[in-house]
């Protein structure tokens, strides 16, 4: 296994260990309001309490009477760790080279390849805290016609490896960012329903770096350890996309929303770099998304509200970095949630909810693509600071599960692998945001 070969399938595998997470369920951004994130996003694309609404569905804006306008943030904070495993990092036995030119990788698979084991249990703190800001409008154009713009984050993430990581290839820096701008129409058909369709500009952004060490030995001894970057991308990108709904009304307190939102593959221009290769552009294949939500207030004081979501991830086929390809084994995933609202008076109104987030992960895992199922437990309230003001506040405990794993760079070479691997990742989420008709 010559050293060349070594790096290859170093590369191949970095941009699967890598880049996948970035768009991976695990950190798709369910933060378009701290008012959604209270119930755990149920009921979001048809409630329609504020102007957020059209982040979920523009048809919603049907349901407004007045200009409606919503400005707040988000805070993310994940707690990813690795709980165990092992490091097998690849050892190749190499004969003297030219002195002045260095070492020479040996040609005869006789000579040897073996690997030193590490344990790499305990790596904690590799999340990050992220700050997603969100702005809405809705304004009522007459009573058939409102029209809306929307700046929101669907997909994001930031993990951060320390430098001295021994399993560096696998883990490294990942910091991904994309924002959605949007603007809307809205269409009542009749007193019951009510279309609705919308243009996104999405803008992302996004560095990652990976590094292999291997150690090379001479008839065994005097062993070095090489260090060599091989997945470095620095890039930003734009892309356009449409989504359209619709919302069905039963009556004044029970509605129905269905949503769908096409999603393009996002080109990124920048620096970068797979291996020994280099280019200036890389494709991003992004998700279409379905949500389908509903909401019966059944008494003056109380609520409920659902929604089922669809992300097509099985869209994320292929990936190409510096003329690399990979292929993935991503299946469609997405949420079922649901949700409670106590209007309790005039100036509170609380809510609470949970959710069922299903991984985008299937066969293939990585510690850098820290995915797994997750639960949310959600709560949060609305004051009222009179009748065309308030204040949300949101937070969610996001709980994951512990996914155990062994990971390769190519089944042709024993190491550098992972075997044994445990990863876990939780998340804080906590959203304020001021909102006001006019």
């Amino acid at each position: 296994m010559n050293k060349k070969h070594v790096l290859y399938c170093a590369v191949i595998a970095t941009i699967s260990a890598t880049s996948a997470p970035a768009m991976s369920a695990g950190f798709q951004l369910n933060s378009q309001s701290a008012t959604g994130l209270g119930r755990a996003f149920a009921g979001d694309a048809v409630i329609a309490d504020n102007a957020s609404v059209v982040a979920r569905n523009p048809a919603a804006m049907a349901l407004f009477d007045e200009t409606s306008f919503s400005l707040g943030f988000n805070v993310i904070a994940t707690d990813v760790n690795v709980e165990s495993g092992t490091y097998n990092q690849a050892s190749a036995n190499y004969i003297p080279g030219t002195p002045g030119v260095g070492p020479v990788p040996p040609t005869d698979p006789s000579v040897g390849f073996s690997s030193n084991s590490y344990d790499i249990g305990g790596t904690s703190d590799i999340g990050g805290t992220s700050v997603v800001p969100n702005l809405h409008l809705v304004v009522p154009l007459n009573d058939q016609w409102a029209w809306g713009l929307s700046a929101y984050s669907n997909f994001g993430t930031e993990t951060q490896f320390e430098d001295d990581f021994v399993a560096s290839i696998f883990g490294g820096t990942t910091s991904v960012m994309s924002m959605n701008f949007g603007t809307m129409l809205s269409y009542r058909l009749n007193e019951k329903l009510s279309i609705g369709a919308g243009i996104d500009v999405i803008y992302g952004m996004g560095e990652l770096s990976r590094t292999i060490g291997a150690e090379a030995c001479v008839l065994g001894t005097n062993c070095d350890v090489y260090q060599a970057n091989v997945v470095d991308v620095d890039a930003s990108g734009v892309g356009f996309g449409w989504n359209a709904g619709l919302v069905y009304e039963l009556s004044e307190h029970h509605r129905f929303g269905l949503s769908y939102r096409y999603s393009p593959t996002l080109e990124v221009d920048g620096d970068v770099k797979g291996g020994t290769t280099t280019a200036d552009s890389m494709d991003i294949p992004l998700p279409d998304m379905a949500e389908f939500s509903g909401y019966h207030r059944l008494s003056e004081l109380f609520a409920v509200h659902y929604s089922l979501q669809w992300v097509q991830w099985s869209a994320f086929d292929t990936l190409v970095i510096g003329g690399l390809e990979k292929e993935y084994q991503w299946k469609d995933a997405g949420h079922a949630s649901v949700g409670g609202t106590n209007y309790l008076n005039d100036e509170w109104t609380l809510r609470a909810g949970y959710m069922y987030d299903v991984a985008a992960t299937d066969e293939l895992k990585s510690i850098s693509i820290p995915d797994s199922d997750r639960q949310w437990l959600s709560g949060g309230f609305t004051y009222h600071l009179d009748r065309q003001q308030n204040i949300d506040f949101g937070i969610t405990y996001l709980i994951g599960q512990d996914v155990t794993f062994d990971e390769t760079l190519h089944p042709a070479l024993p190491a550098p692998s992972i075997t044994d691997a445990t990863t876990r990742s939780d998340a804080i989420l906590v959203g304020l945001q001021y909102s006001r008709t006019f």
